[in-house]
């Protein structure tokens, strides 16, 4: 059910649809576009903590903000938001934020926790998106942003699953700025490393167990992400001081793409020509 209780005007800027909204990283979404004059949908599980962020947020911005519980690992939750992002042609942004953890070994870890983070990391994200980006080219203008993860890029013995979603999420917004590319369309995708949310303790690794100046506060992450949006970084990597690493990376990443484009095999394995 979506509820609202507000009648101001409708934002020139439009609506911000944002998902996993309750708290942390999308929460604090919520609160820094509602300070910039977005409308706001907010997307969770949590009717209550949505709320109640949704009533502070009108007292202090004047802004439209609607509620709408749902969980998308939930087939009929997740098309209840995408027909939303279909069919409401004030949107002009999705943060698509929504996200489950479990870190560890693949062997120690249910079949259940596995498919949670497929469901909503991997499927609910590519309905979202796709759904963002239809609309989005129809109207020539729009702005998505999914949100990622440094795992993305690496994996660790306890994070091969999560680390595998987060490299989905990489290459498909990858191909979606290819898609767009030449539009008033414009896809982010935001790479956070470690940052101050409770999806740590729900996904078993404490953050009392990481170093203190290795984890950032969810405020300078978004407050850096939307930056990098506002100076039209496609890829934004809050917490990467030297941006020559990921030039570097890319050089690498394409050199070796390269590389592999023969229809021969490499002459280590001696296979007959």
């Amino acid at each position: 059910m979506t509820t609202s209780s507000n009648s101001t005007a409708p934002s020139r800027l439009g609506t911000a649809i944002v998902t996993g909204a309750s708290a942390g990283i999308g929460a604090t979404y919520a609160k820094r576009l509602a300070a910039r004059g977005y409308d706001l949908i907010l997307v969770a599980r949590r009717p209550d903590r949505l709320e109640k962020l949704a009533a502070s947020l009108r007292a202090a911005h004047a802004v439209r903000v609607t509620t709408h519980p749902a969980d998308l690992a939930q087939p009929r939750d997740l098309e209840g938001v995408a027909e939303i992002l279909e069919h409401d042609e004030a949107i002009t942004i999705l943060i698509n934020n929504a996200g489950v953890a479990t870190l560890a070994p693949v062997a120690k870890t249910g079949i259940d926790a596995l498919d949670a983070m497929t469901d909503v990391n991997i499927s609910a994200l590519v309905r979202l998106s796709q759904a963002a980006v239809t609309a989005f080219k129809k109207r020539n203008r729009g702005t998505l942003v999914n949100i990622g993860s440094v795992l993305g890029f690496h994996t660790l013995p306890f994070s091969a699953a999560y680390s595998g979603t987060k490299g989905y999420v990489m290459n498909f917004t990858r191909g979606l700025q290819e898609e767009v590319a030449g539009t008033d369309v414009v896809v982010q995708l935001v790479a956070p490393s470690a940052t101050a949310t409770d999806i740590w303790e729900s996904a078993g690794v404490p953050l009392s167990t990481f170093e203190p100046d290795k984890v950032m506060s969810t405020d300078d992450l978004v407050d850096a992400a939307l930056a990098g949006l506002d100076q039209g970084e496609s890829i934004t990597l809050p917490s990467v001081e030297d941006p020559q690493l990921f030039v570097d990376y890319e050089n690498a990443r394409l050199k070796l793409l390269a590389a592999s484009q023969t229809g021969k095999a490499a002459s280590r394995y001696k296979v007959a020509a």
